[in-house]
């Protein structure tokens, strides 16, 4: 039988065998500040209202890109679309499609590797929303595309789309 203290460095050389088959290497300098920017503090929240038009532009920008990133267009996404935009502007978007070859609701072909919504303006009943997708270039380079989103707040439905900047 083992003593203790020979017991706990067997477990002690296993961890850090374990952790050196795990870890790529050790980061230093830049390498060690990116790390630690990109490792956040504390989790983070999200949440959201059904009542809230922004939230649920966010919520279906998040559900949309998520379903096009998973398995592209099918019939969940056109079932999003179908609970989430009135009608008239999925017949736009339609007409905007063929015209243009691309995703109307994100303006590409491809799908963006990130998304924001913030809330820009209401007024006469509606409500608009920035969208901001993120799109990755190259490994080091991304773009932003900018959309301003329409609200029916009634509805809360989203009713208009378009670029904006």
């Amino acid at each position: 039988m083992l003593a203790a203290p020979t017991l706990r460095r067997l477990a002690l050389g296993g961890a850090v065998l374990l952790l050196g088959a795990t870890t790529p290497g050790s980061a230093t300098g830049s390498q060690a500040r990116s790390a630690a920017l990109a490792t956040p503090q504390a989790p983070l929240a999200r949440g959201g209202s059904p009542q809230s038009t922004v939230d649920r532009v966010a919520d279906f920008y998040g559900a949309y890109i998520d379903v096009l990133f998973d398995s592209g267009r099918g019939r969940l996404s056109h079932a999003l679309r179908n609970h989430y935009l009135t009608p008239g502007l999925s017949h736009s978007l339609a007409r905007w499609e063929a015209a243009h070859h691309k995703d109307g609701v994100l303006r590409a072909k491809e799908v963006p590797t990130a998304w924001k919504v913030v809330y820009n303006d209401s007024g006469m009943g509606h409500c608009w929303s920035r969208v901001t997708l993120t799109w990755k270039v190259s490994e080091n380079q991304v773009r932003h595309t900018h959309l301003m989103v329409q609200s029916d707040i009634a509805t809360r439905l989203i009713s208009g789309l378009k670029m904006d900047k």
